[in-house]
């Protein structure tokens, strides 16, 4: 399949917290060859960014840790 195909039947899946019910939320999808893509809610026009398993997983890491909290 198609990377573009693939990204428009991706299964989606946001936040489930109060921040995400207003509409500004980063949406993820798990995709073929360990890749993530991600999208904004509020900028759908957009192309989504995709990135490998291994970057992911980094980046998880780092919130689950706070690294990224302001």
């Amino acid at each position: 399949m198609d990377l573009s195909d693939e990204l428009k039947t991706a299964d989606w899946r946001k936040a489930a917290k109060s921040a995400s019910n207003q509409g500004n939320c980063l949406e993820v999808a798990p995709l073929s060859g360990g890749r993530v893509g991600l999208r904004d809610t509020e900028a759908p026009e957009k192309e989504p960014f995709v990135v490998s398993a291994s970057v992911w997983d980094a980046f998880m890491d780092g919130a689950k840790k706070g690294e990224f909290d302001f």
